[in-house]
Order: C-alpha cells, then sequence, then structure tokens
C-alpha cells in the first residue's frame, strides 16, 4: 500500500519540475520543493518556482507557496499546498532527511547529489548515471524513451540544441545578446511576428526571429549574461499551451511516479 505521506523533496521548481510535482499531489502525494532565490524560469506560467517572487500560485488548479522555512513548509504540506523553500544550500535536505529525493533542476551534470542522500534518489535528465549517481533516473528528451525509467545507464546526452517545436529549434529561443537587466515588453500568451521586439537587455533590443505565441520570459528585472535563455516562441500559435503543463513535463512526471511506486512496493 502506498504511503501517501511519503517525505518527497524536489529540487528546482521549474516548468518541468512543476509537473512532475503536480503529478505526483494529483496521485495523492505532497512534495516539497527548493529553488533558487533568483530562478530563472522562462515557462514562468507553469512553474511553482514562480511563488518565489509571487508569494502564492496556482498551475492547473494545484496551489504553491513559498516558505520560509521547514516548519511553515510542513504545515503548508500538511494543508495541502505544495510548499516552496528558496534554499540554495541544500539545508532543508539535511533538516527534513527524505526519503525520495528527486533532482529536477535539469541541470545537465551532477550538482552534488548521491545514492546516499536518500532510500530513493531520482535524477531527470542527463548528466546523471543510474547505479552511480542515483537510483533511477527518467528520460527527458523528447521521441520515443520519454518518461521512461533507467535503472542501470544514463538519459540520451545532452546535445546543445533546443529541441524542436513544429521544425523549429534555436530560431524558437530568446537569448540574452548582452550582459545587463532584462525587461519584457511582451506578455506570456501574446502573438508576435518576426522582428517583432518582446523585450530589452539594457537599452537593446531582443526580437522575435519566428511568429508565434510567446510561451515563456524571465521575470522583469533580473540580471542575465551574453547568451542566457530569456524567452521562448512557440510556432504553433496555441495560446493555452503558454498555461498548461507540457506532454514533456507530464510524461516525466509520470516516470517519476513510476520509479516511487517501485520503490514502495519493493520491486
Amino acid at each position: 500500500m502506498l504511503d501517501f505521506d511519503l517525505p518527497i523533496l524536489i529540487k528546482g521548481a521549474g516548468d518541468v519540475a512543476t509537473g512532475v510535482a503536480h503529478r505526483l499531489y494529483r496521485a495523492g502525494f505532497r512534495p516539497l520543493m527548493t529553488e533558487l532565490p533568483q530562478p530563472l524560469t522562462v515557462r514562468r506560467m507553469v512553474s511553482f518556482s514562480e511563488a518565489v517572487y509571487a508569494g502564492r500560485v496556482e498551475v492547473e488548479e494545484v496551489p504553491a507557496v513559498r516558505a520560509a522555512a521547514l516548519d511553515e513548509a510542513l504545515a503548508l504540506r500538511r494543508e495541502g499546498v505544495v510548499p516552496v523553500i528558496v534554499d540554495p544550500q541544500g539545508e532543508i535536505q539535511r533538516q527534513w532527511r527524505p526519503r525520495v529525493l528527486i533532482e529536477a533542476t535539469l541541470a545537465k551534470h551532477n550538482t552534488g547529489i548521491t545514492m546516499g542522500d536518500a532510500p530513493l534518489v531520482i535524477a531527470l535528465g542527463p548528466g546523471f548515471t543510474a547505479g552511480h549517481d542515483a537510483h533511477a533516473v527518467v528520460e527527458t528528451k523528447r521521441g520515443h524513451g520519454l518518461g521512461r525509467v533507467i535503472t542501470g545507464g544514463g538519459a540520451e546526452p545532452n546535445t546543445g540544441e533546443p529541441e524542436a517545436v513544429a521544425g523549429y529549434t534555436h530560431q524558437r529561443v530568446l537569448r540574452a545578446p548582452c550582459p545587463g537587466v532584462f525587461t519584457p515588453l511582451a506578455a506570456i500568451g501574446d502573438t508576435v511576428a518576426p522582428g517583432q521586439v518582446v523585450g530589452r537587455v539594457g537599452e537593446v533590443p531582443v526580437t522575435a526571429a519566428i511568429a508565434g505565441v510567446v510561451r515563456g520570459l524571465l521575470h522583469e528585472g533580473l540580471s542575465v549574461t551574453p547568451g542566457l535563455k530569456i524567452g521562448d516562441i512557440d510556432p504553433r500559435g496555441v495560446p493555452e499551451y503558454c498555461f498548461t503543463i507540457s506532454d514533456k513535463a507530464r510524461a516525466v512526471g509520470g516516470g517519476v511516479l513510476e520509479a516511487i511506486g517501485a520503490f514502495v512496493s519493493g520491486r
């Protein structure tokens, strides 16, 4: 029988991590999430990391609230809310000692986790080896293996190329042209045309290379470095996609749920 009070800690609260948390929450679990002081999340409308800035957010009817400390987070968890704690040094992991640790920052390299960090350690995407860094790795690359639970070996390697959407790869990604402070000049969900200015870094404009819908933009006022991803244009042109969890995040969440179920049942 599943223990729905199982202590589950998710490192990271971006869009894929949120898809994982959302799926676990809907299945009856109550995860706790940690984030950086200034998350660089682009798909903010479907990310619990936005609670760091807003205090409280909802993604598809699941609430998340920023907590100042572990006691507050555990109280929120009992109330049926997903707690998000700013914890760049990993203190919560040491204080709480979760039974399940999910590395969901999508850093594409091992951020320091080991199989000794929890009875079940799950890592998302490339940069980790199941059986060495984690007990299980979940495939995050779109394609036949998306969401697959790997118990020996690693996920598909990082190619450095953005995943294709409607045939577009790097053309759909907005990147900082220079160092400076980012100011959005469009809103997530807006329809834009090629060449349209959607933001600026300092005084330098950032323009859309393709037509589509603004699916994501960094939070206003963040300092960025050259080449940093600051936005995303969806060429499919469906505004609803900006405000709902992606098929990819749901599939990865399903893989995590499978790995937890196997762990709890002793398989």
